[in-house]
């Protein structure tokens, strides 16, 4: 947006036509210079149409380039593209034809051709900063990047078939919202000669008991008048209303200027001008006052900014000598308008000096503890290759905004914006060492970041609850009869959804544990290398159950003589029990016995499944086995070599 089309969003008027002297193109010249764009642009159109003889190519290419213009001003970006691409055609020579082409194509949305066309401008001006700018943001269109997790809508309540635009809250309530419109039930009966549209009131909406918007209507009071009002801004206490108005005044080049309403009961009062400078020839729009009262940000054209608009900002309580550009973080050579405070350290603006996808996009500028800001670009899908600006905020991270992206006669609408809470959850089961569930298993989370919460698994040993990003997480399961099971898990600090997956086994109090892999070498009690892992799991079970006792037993095949098993087994869990002594865990914690063979595997359920050829509940006794194939025999011989532990008492030092 330029700052000629502020004029379109900030309501300026211009003085009427008087008569028609016919499609002739001195007079869309003096329209267009006069600020006429929709006028201008159906002059310029008749009088290209006539231009069809060979010799008049040359001026037909005038007229496509001026025509261009015009579009771009009414944010018809297609209108404008197809007339600059005329222009081309006809050979019209402008220095700027180029760039115009090319922001127009951004402003469609058609990155990849916009990047060639910045590309070629700048073949011929390699330091003009606004193609350097536009072409960073059409390559970051292109590249699809900055897409963020908000979500847009139109706001179908607020919306009329004509343009709708700049809404605010009145207060922290949030149950008013006030608007500027161009609908045919506005005030007066003329068009604007800018828009072709009625020109723009102040209306309002408000939320019903159940909190859905209800049908607007205008301000009551003195605000609304024949010419434009439009973008405004409240005090904390809602009782007066800073709001953009149009100036017109006889043998004066027209522009808008800020005034003041009070509100008594549901009327506003008649506006009076807000004087800010002396200068009369600026223009002084889009009011947007702090959250504490005490500032007055705005934009204008005034002399001492970066070029374009800029803004600026003046204090409400002693304003004499308080006027500050806030500075080259903020503004650039193009146009920074709608400025809105959510903070004293969090302004949302719109711009097309900084890189964006097209037209005005909506940054959020952050005070650094230097004094300087840091400005980011609010992504898609805020922002569009479209306009896009005039954002307020509700409550959390929602509000509105308004763009006028799909609409090809460049009408603005109003869109509801919201950022859905990250769904991180956790979910898994809390099972046995057999992997049958452990039904209403209790769950304890406590999170680095303070927070404490419990939950119950169901009956099936399911569960499954909330997380938040980016927090460290310790988890303990138990459940009646069963040891405590740890788990800790950090969720990640990305910008999606996620669901992680986590389960708990429970060791019985009430039965023997087998601990797997645990191996020896081949007829001795020394551990290899890669038993450690199993046994530091244990460890940490003997750790998270602080108030437990075991006897840690080892199990040997019917192979070799009663006695040298027993013998062998006895020191093999003797040395599990050094082992786990040496990691930290108390001594009269820990009983070792060796069994030899005397205890041959009852079958599990798990060891059904995993062995179908074996029934739940049988024995793996010698006279078993030995009616088995001899692979199964082996199967069965392994399964009786084992190291597995059983609780002895679980109120080890309670007292």
């Amino acid at each position: 947006m330029n700052p000629i089309k502020t004029l379109i969003y900030i309501l300026a008027v211009v003085v009427l036509l008087t008569g028609c002297r016919g499609a002739k193109l001195s007079v869309a010249d003096e329209q267009m210079a006069r600020g006429e764009y929709f006028e201008a642009s159906k002059t310029y159109r008749k009088v290209y149409n006539k231009l069809t003889k060979r010799e008049e190519r040359p001026l037909r290419g005038e007229v496509a380039f001026k025509m261009g213009q015009c579009y771009d001003k009414l944010s018809m970006g297609a209108r404008a593209s197809a007339a600059y691409q005329n222009a081309i055609r006809y050979g019209y020579a402008d220095s700027s034809l180029r760039l115009r082409l090319a922001r127009s194509l951004h402003s469609e949305g058609k990155y990849a051709a916009a990047v060639k066309a910045y590309e070629e401008y700048l073949g011929y001006h390699p330091n003009d900063i606004p193609a350097k700018t536009g072409l960073i943001g059409a390559r970051m269109g292109a590249e699809k990047s900055g897409s963020t997790r908000y979500v847009v809508k139109s706001s179908k309540i607020l919306n009329s078939r004509r343009s709708d635009f700049a809404p605010m809250f009145l207060d922290k309530a949030h149950d008013v919202v006030y608007f500027s419109t161009t609908n045919e039930k506005v005030t007066g009966d003329n068009r604007s000669e800018i828009t072709g549209m009625k020109k723009s009131d102040i209306w309002m909406s408000r939320k019903d008991e159940q909190g859905n918007w209800l049908r607007p209507e205008p301000v009551e009071g003195g605000v609304n008048t024949d010419r434009e009002e439009g973008v405004m801004s409240f005090t904390p206490d809602g009782s007066t209303m800073y709001y953009t108005k149009a100036r017109r005044e006889p043998n004066s080049n027209t522009g808008v200027e800020i005034y003041t309403a009070q509100r008594s009961d549901a009327k506003w009062s008649d506006g009076t001008k807000y004087e800010i400078t002396a200068d009369t020839l600026s223009n002084y729009g889009h009011p947007a006052v702090s959250p504490d009262g005490s500032w007055l940000y705005f934009s204008s054209d005034m002399p001492g900014g970066s070029g374009g608009y800029d803004l600026w900002r003046v204090n409400l309580k002693s304003a004499i000598g308080s006027l500050e550009n806030l500075g080259e973080w903020i503004n650039t050579p193009g146009d920074e308008m709608f400025p809105y405070v959510r903070t004293d350290s969090l302004l949302y603006f719109a711009s097309d000096g900084h890189p964006g996808y097209g037209g005005l996009d909506i940054f959020c500028a952050r005070l650094t503890p230097s004094g300087g800001w840091q400005v980011t670009n609010m992504g898609t899908p805020v922002n569009s290759s479209a306009d896009d600006f005039g954002i307020t905020f509700g409550d959390g991270e929602s509000g509105f905004l308004t763009s006028n992206r799909g609409d090809g006669r460049g009408y603005d609408h109003i869109y509801t914006f919201e950022l859905p809470d990250l769904k991180i959850m956790i979910s898994g089961w809390v099972l046995d060492r057999d992997e049958e569930p452990v039904a209403n298993a209790v769950i304890r989370i406590v999170g680095n970041d303070g927070s404490n919460q419990k939950e119950v698994a169901r009956s099936d040993g399911s569960f499954k609850f909330p997380l938040r990003r980016g927090v460290s997480y310790v988890m303990l399961a138990g459940a009646k009869g069963y040891l405590n099971a740890k788990q800790e898990f950090t969720a990640d600090d990305a910008e999606e959804d996620a669901e992680y997956g986590v389960d708990f086994i429970l060791a019985s109090i009430n039965k023997p544990v087998v601990i797997d892999n645990i191996f020896y070498d081949f007829d001795k009690d020394t551990l290899r290398p890669e038993s450690m892992s199993a046994l530091d799991s244990m460890a940490q079970v003997l750790r998270d159950n602080p108030n437990v006792t075991i006897e840690m037993a080892s199990h040997t095949d019917r192979w070799g003589a009663e006695e040298y098993n027993l013998n062998l087994s006895h020191r093999r869990a003797k040395s599990v029990i050094d082992y786990l002594i040496s990691v930290g865990i108390q001594p009269d914690r820990l009983q070792y016995q060796g069994y030899g063979e005397s205890r041959p595997k009852t079958v599990t359920k798990k060891l059904a499944r995993q062995f179908p050829q074996f029934k739940e509940g049988d024995v793996l006794n010698e006279e078993y086995i030995e009616a088995l194939s001899d692979e199964d025999q082996e199967i069965a011989d392994q399964i009786n070599r084992r190291t597995e532990f059983q609780v002895l008492s679980i109120d080890y030092q309670m007292y």
